[in-house]
């Protein structure tokens, strides 16, 4: 019997036993998520005690099939995808023990959400060149400053966040990477209002926080590493995952079936490019996370969050112009701060207006085609006049 084989069988086999004791139609939603946790079942390629089983990542798509197949609830990815897909890969890499056991269960069943403070108004493209402050108080740091364009503050209970240690070395090496507990009250989130009417981003401003040193992730200074790890995360999140004519082309591909008195030779010949695009994108980021199964994400993923963007803002117009007049409608411009993102169920013009802050979440596409000719490409790096000058001795 090959090793496929037995894996697979051993999943059916710990499936069943979750559905037995845990029967989906009379066991509370939360009960039986914490169920599927402890039985190694939310992340089958994490370490086992820590909601996994230490198989390959893969297998984690036959086991949701199987669940899905019985009815289980599932634990509401679009809501909680930043500590999802950005704080517990962190965590499991760079955190304790101690950290492993208070964050990822509660994290992965959607208990506590996560939220992001790393861009501030002074340095989004730059991270690096943040100015929140974290100075150390016996066992405890306080952080005082401000972060911007974050996702989920409204509803979070805890952050990852990054904060400048030491301002008398160059800015990279001076950063600390913590986790924030968004209940103290030092911290204060204002709604930023989006193009779409929402306010899905948040202004957060951080004075005086007190956030313990057991909260910290990594060691002093290693910020920098810890916070590569997340964007890298991130990015690989955003730009890959969706299945065969899912996302953004399957609902454009639905509104060309639906429209047949809007098809045009030149409407046809941009969908087909656009459905090559998205399907090789598609493989490519099958290739990536089969990579991702035997290590930790690299600079590769940069491009494929710059595929993304650029494909997603070129499918939200060419699906304004199949729908015509009614592509115009936009029904849902209201003053709202929404859960969670979704591009499906919702207006057309929703998409178009929404697609535009892809080449800017998760990083600005021109930073990440940086990236993709430095470290993928190998090509030569620009010129950098304050790589080793001193955070503090930096214009801003």
């Amino acid at each position: 019997m090959s090793d496929e084989t037995q894996h697979r069988r051993d999943l059916e086999r710990r499936v069943s036993v979750l559905l037995a004791d845990h029967p989906p139609g009379s066991t509370d939603r939360l009960d039986f998520l914490r169920a599927q946790f402890d039985a190694g079942l939310a992340w089958v390629h994490f370490p086992q005690g820590l909601g996994g089983l230490g198989l390959a990542r893969e297998h984690q798509a036959y086991v949701d099939a199987l669940l899905q197949a019985a009815g289980a609830p599932d634990n509401d990815p679009w809501r909680i995808g930043i500590g999802l897909g950005m704080a517990a890969p962190t965590i499991l890499a760079f955190g304790t023990e101690e950290q492993h056991q208070r964050f990822l269960r509660p994290l992965w069943t959607g208990e506590e959400v996560w939220c992001q403070l790393f861009s501030e108004p002074g340095a989004g493209s730059d991270l690096a060149a943040l100015a929140t402050r974290a100075f150390p108080d016996g066992d405890e740091w306080v952080v005082t400053g401000q972060k911007v364009w974050t996702s989920s503050a409204h509803l979070a209970r805890f952050a990852i966040l990054v904060a400048r240690t030491d301002p008398t070395v160059p800015k990279h090496a001076g950063l600390t990477y913590f986790v924030c507990d968004m209940s103290d009250p030092g911290v204060e989130v204002r709604p930023l209002r989006q193009i779409t009417g929402e306010a899905e981003f948040n202004e957060v401003f951080l004075s005086d926080v007190r956030i313990p040193d057991s909260y910290r992730i990594g060691a002093v200074g290693q910020g920098w590493k810890v916070a590569n790890a997340t964007l890298n995360n991130e990015r690989v999140a955003i730009g890959g995952g969706a299945p065969r004519e899912g996302g953004m082309i399957g609902v454009v591909a639905d509104a060309w079936r639906n429209h047949p008195e809007r098809r045009t030779p030149e409407l046809h010949a941009r969908l087909m490019s656009l459905w090559v695009e998205a399907e090789v994108a598609r493989m490519t980021g099958q290739r990536l996370r089969q990579k991702l199964a035997v290590g930790a994400p690299g600079p590769e993923g940069a491009a494929m969050k710059v595929t993304f963007a650029r494909i997603a803002q070129e499918l939200s117009g060419l699906e304004l112009e199949l729908l015509g007049e009614d592509g115009l409608r936009f029904q849902d411009w209201t003053m709202t701060r929404p859960e969670r993102v979704q591009f499906t169920g919702r207006d057309a013009g929703y998409r178009y207006l929404r697609a535009k802050g892809n080449s800017i979440e998760g990083g600005t596409s021109e930073i990440l085609r940086n990236i993709v000719a430095e470290r993928v490409l190998g090509l030569p790096a620009e010129a950098r006049t304050d790589k080793d000058v001193p955070w503090k001795d930096l214009e801003r």
